[in-house]
């Protein structure tokens, strides 16, 4: 008889997936995505897959989502087949998807009331860094319940941090995306008058590690991209960019609206919203010959 806690994970992609497979060795892992072959894969490395999403939440006392957005999210939640109606009490709901903080909230306190412990989870450190196992989580919630859930999360983390109450995780993450965003665009342009100035890239890298100002996430964003752009048509760079400069944009946008919920105004990430999707793809509007 298998004794192992069993414990869910909802949407395999390119962090989901290496997640939840670091879940096989330690719990009784299942798994769900709607696309089939992500949880064949996991599967055929000993998690149980699911068909539907009730099926998993009758399962498990631990069910991690992380999927696109708050609509994702939602469409998880509730509804017949959607984990209120289907989780039996007392299990852990942690959402690792980047949202909005008043939804998170809104989430939480239907959990509440269904005697469902829902927590906020989100988690930095890319693909990479989840089949490594060195993410990094930032938590809000009960100092009890957030100890219920860590040896789940510390399966793909190098770091768990308890950052306080619900919604306290998904603001640190916000806040985090934030800075990562505005790094990643500074660096693209300062990239760029290096170069018009008879600059090697390198030696700008080389004083930025030596006084902290580069960061190794930086540079990989730029060197990748910019290594790809001169042999890649604008639709290339948007097919292999541009779904990530769409949920850079997304998580911004989940920032901006958490500081109008707090009555905070944020020019800077307004600017890097507008901005956000082009840098990512390489698009170029500031020269002017």
């Amino acid at each position: 008889m298998n004794t192992k806690q069993k414990v869910g994970y909802i949407g395999l992609g390119n962090i989901g997936k290496p997640s939840a497979e670091r879940l096989i060795n330690r719990f009784q892992a299942h798994v769900y995505d709607v696309y089939q072959p992500a949880v064949q894969e996991l599967i055929d490395k000993g998690a149980i897959g699911c068909t539907t999403t009730a099926e998993l939440a009758k399962l498990c006392s631990h069910i991690g989502i992380c999927v696109r957005d708050d609509q994702q999210v939602e469409d998880l939640l509730y509804g017949d087949g959607g984990l209120f109606k289907n989780v039996t009490a007392d299990t852990i709901i942690a959402i690792h998807s980047t949202v909005t903080q008043a939804n998170l909230l809104k989430w939480a306190s239907d959990a509440s009331a269904l005697n469902i412990h829902l927590i906020d989870a989100p988690i930095t450190g890319g693909a990479h860094r989840a089949v490594e196992g060195t993410l990094c989580y930032m938590v809000g919630g009960d100092a009890a319940i957030v100890a219920r859930a860590q040896p789940v999360f510390e399966t793909s983390a190098e770091k768990v941090v308890h950052a306080g109450d619900l919604g306290t995780g998904i603001a640190l993450k916000l806040c985090n995306n934030f800075i990562q965003y505005g790094e990643f665009v500074l660096l693209a342009e300062a990239t760029k008058l290096a170069d018009r100035c008879g600059l090697s890239v390198d030696v700008l890298r080389e004083v930025g590690r030596s006084n902290g100002v580069i960061n190794e996430q930086m540079h990989m964003f730029v060197s990748g991209r910019n290594s790809m752009a001169p042999s890649y048509s604008n639709e290339q760079m948007i097919e292999y960019f541009g779904t990530m400069g769409k949920l850079a944009r997304k998580d911004l946008e989940c920032a901006l609206n958490t500081a109008k919920d707090h009555n905070v105004v944020l020019p800077t990430a307004e600017y890097l919203c507008d901005r956000i999707e082009d840098v990512f793809v390489g698009k170029d509007e500031s020269r002017l010959d």
